[in-house]
C-alpha cells in the first residue's frame, strides 16, 4: 500500500496519537518517524528525516540551528523542511512525496481524515459540520496551548500561570460537557475528529496527576483534582473511547496510571 502521510515527531506523543487513532479507523498509510526527545538533537529533521552518526555532523553543520521551543541546544533542519514547516516544530507532517508540508497536531489529524475511507471521521463532507468539527478542535487548541505552558513550567508555578490554567481548563471542558450532555459524541451521534483530538489532548493534561506532590509542595492542588466528579460526561467519554480497539494500544496504559478506567 502506498505511503499517504508521513510524520516526523518525537516518540511517544499524545499529539501523533490523533493521526494514528484516525488512520486506524479510516484506514490510511500513516508512517511516523521520530525518536525520544533528547535523542531528536541527534536527528537531521527532514522529510526524509535520519538519524545522524558522528561523521554527519560536520557534514551537516549548514543545517544546525538554535532550538527555539522546547528544546535546547542545537537542532539540524534542513532547508526544505522549513521551507514546508515554517515554524519549524515537531510534529510534522508532509504528503506522500514530501512536497507538501502540515504543521500543528490538529491539522495533520485534519489531512488524515481526509485521507479516510470513513468521511464521517470529519463531517461527512457536509462544509457546516465539518466548520462546527472545527470548533471544537480551535478550543481544543487554545487548552492544549495553555496545557503546554503549564506544563513546561510546572516546577515552578505561580499564581498568574496557575489560574491562567486552571481558566483554560474548566472553559474548554465546560463546553465539552455540554456538548456530551446532548449527544453521545462531541459532534453528533458519530465518532469524529473532535473525539480523537478530545481524548488525546485531554489524556495528556491528566497526567499533572503524575506531578501531584511537586505541585502541592509549592502551595498548589492539581487542576484535575476533581475531574471525575465535575465533569462526569467527559469522563465517561474519555474512559469509553480509550477501551476502544484504535484507542487503546496508545492510551489505555498511559491512562490507567492517572485515573480509574474500569
Amino acid at each position: 500500500m502506498a505511503e499517504d502521510i508521513r510524520i516526523f515527531s518525537y516518540l511517544p506523543n499524545p499529539r501523533v496519537w490523533k493521526s494514528l487513532i484516525t488512520a486506524k479507523l479510516g484506514n490510511v498509510n500513516l508512517k511516523v518517524i521520530g525518536d525520544k526527545p533528547m535523542s531528536l538533537a541527534n536527528w537531521l529533521w527532514d522529510f526524509d528525516a535520519q538519524e545522524l552518526t558522528s561523521s554527519d555532523f560536520e557534514e551537516m553543520k549548514s543545517y544546525k540551528r538554535k532550538s527555539k521551543r522546547g528544546f535546547k541546544g542545537a537542532l539540524y533542519k534542513t532547508d526544505r523542511f522549513l521551507e514546508k514547516n515554517p515554524f519549524g516544530t515537531v510534529p510534522a507532517g508532509f504528503n506522500f512525496d514530501g512536497s507538501e508540508g502540515v504543521f500543528e497536531s490538529n491539522s495533520i489529524m485534519r489531512a488524515v481524515a481526509r485521507f479516510s475511507d470513513d468521511s464521517s471521521l470529519y463531517g461527512d463532507k457536509d462544509p457546516f459540520k465539518q466548520s462546527r468539527i472545527d470548533s471544537f478542535l480551535d478550543a481544543n487548541l487554545v487548552f492544549a496551548r495553555e496545557f503546554q505552558v503549564y506544563t513546561l513550567e510546572i516546577d515552578s508555578l505561580n499564581d498568574y500561570l496557575y489560574k491562567r490554567m486552571t481558566s483554560a481548563y474548566l472553559f474548554y471542558l465546560d463546553g465539552i460537557e455540554r456538548a456530551l450532555s446532548i449527544n453521545e459524541f462531541i459532534v453528533g451521534d458519530k465518532i469524529s475528529i473532535a473525539d480523537i483530538s478530545f481524548v488525546c489532548d485531554l489524556a495528556q493534561f491528566l497526567r499533572e496527576r503524575d506531578k501531584k506532590e511537586n505541585i502541592n509542595q509549592q502551595g498548589y492542588e492539581l487542576i484535575s483534582r476533581n475531574f471525575e466528579k465535575e465533569f462526569p460526561n467527559s469522563y465517561f467519554h474519555l474512559k469509553t473511547l480509550s477501551k476502544l480497539e484504535e484507542f487503546r494500544d496508545f492510551l489505555l496504559n498511559y491512562l490507567e496510571k492517572v485515573i480509574k478506567i474500569s
